[in-house]
């Protein structure tokens, strides 16, 4: 038999109304559960500064179809503008 434990965060959107200063900690200590402890975070965000801070891929839905997904790095001005502006 093969057991095999996943280690999962899911947070929907854990800035929304939160003061700045402690948004910045929010984000440290994501980054300090998926470095020091090896926990993988589901983050829904729709500040995108933040989850470029603390991700490392992205996936953009759009009536839960995934239109564009990658590594955060590549999540260029022209995906912003097609998919996440209004």
């Amino acid at each position: 038999m093969l057991v095999i434990w996943l280690k999962l965060l899911i947070l929907d959107e854990p800035t929304e109304g939160i003061q700045p200063n402690i948004v910045q900690e929010i984000g440290d200590i994501i980054v300090q559960l998926n470095q020091q402890l090896g926990l993988t975070v589901l983050l829904v965000e729709q500040k995108l500064a933040f989850a470029r801070k603390v991700g490392h891929q992205f996936c953009i839905l759009d009536c839960g179809c995934a239109i564009a997904q990658g590594r955060i790095k590549d999540l260029d001005d022209s995906l912003i503008k097609q998919y996440l502006t209004v």
